[in-house]
């Protein structure tokens, strides 16, 4: 395990990466696909807005985690945005997952 000291990103190493592929993926196109799902839970526009606001910075958390992952690193600033994100539209359970690729190494 070794650690960026700048960004606090979690650095992957090749083998490790290539051997958690498919988990990681599989985690982070859950997080996407039932964030999609999702609908405001108020009516208005109002809460559409901020709803919609809401998704777009899980989506975006989790493309940060996409771009990281390529790049043999957890992107920790990807994980708290969709962490965030996640338990604002009141998804705990997914933001647990998403927090947990922080040591997916460690298994």
């Amino acid at each position: 395990m070794t650690q960026d000291q700048g960004t606090q990103d979690r650095l992957i190493s090749q083998g490790d990466r290539a051997r958690l592929d498919q988990v990681f993926m599989q985690v982070v196109l859950d997080v996407q696909a039932q964030v999609q799902q999702t609908q405001p839970e108020r009516p208005g526009n109002l809460a559409a807005m901020f709803h919609k606001e809401t998704v777009s910075d899980a989506l975006q958390g989790c493309a940060m985690l996409i771009a990281g992952w390529n790049e043999n690193r957890v992107d920790e600033a990807g994980v708290t945005r969709a962490a965030k994100a996640l338990r604002s539209l009141e998804l705990e359970d997914l933001a647990e997952r998403v927090e947990r690729l922080r040591g997916i190494d460690e298994a």
